[in-house]
């Protein structure tokens, strides 16, 4: 995978932030806002995963709205499909993934290198916060699920 360095990169034209994550979980406001620095605008995109269906990811695509609803950088759509073409439809030209652990990083740095050979389109990872890196998100996405602001437990 290919480093670029903040001015060589092209902010006019986005980033995709994709996957089967629960966009609530810790450092996702993290990487949204490093993402909007880095590249000028991020699109949310949430989608159906077919293998592992998810009753929530409806529910969470309203929310995400409401929580961007005022900042035009930052936009959430709704995508059946492969993320990739996702990204091309929106006129992003990366896609952007956040990592919590090298595990992670690994991992997605491999789904990285075949998105690129089968797409054209770059990846980049951006690390949580180390701070952020230890929290559970089970434990928020249940705190969130029974309405309570997970904020207190969070360093």
């Amino acid at each position: 995978m290919t480093q670029k360095y903040p001015e060589q990169i092209d902010k006019t034209r986005g980033a995709l932030f994709a996957g089967t994550f629960n966009p609530f979980t810790i450092g996702h406001a993290d990487i949204v806002s490093r993402g909007v620095e880095m590249f000028g605008r991020v699109v949310i995109c949430l989608g159906i995963n077919i293998d592992k269906p998810d009753v929530e990811a409806p529910m969470r695509a309203v929310r995400l709205k409401e929580l961007y609803a005022r900042d035009p950088r930052v936009s959430v759509i709704w995508w059946a499909g492969l993320t990739t073409e996702a990204a091309k439809e929106h006129g992003c030209h990366v896609l952007l993934r956040g990592v919590r652990s090298v595990k992670d990083f690994e991992y997605e740095r491999d789904l990285a290198d075949i998105n690129r050979r089968l797409s054209g389109i770059d990846t980049v990872l951006l690390m949580a916060k180390p701070e952020l890196a230890f929290v559970s998100s089970s434990m928020v996405r249940e705190l969130i699920r029974h309405d309570v602001d997970p904020s207190p437990y969070l360093p």
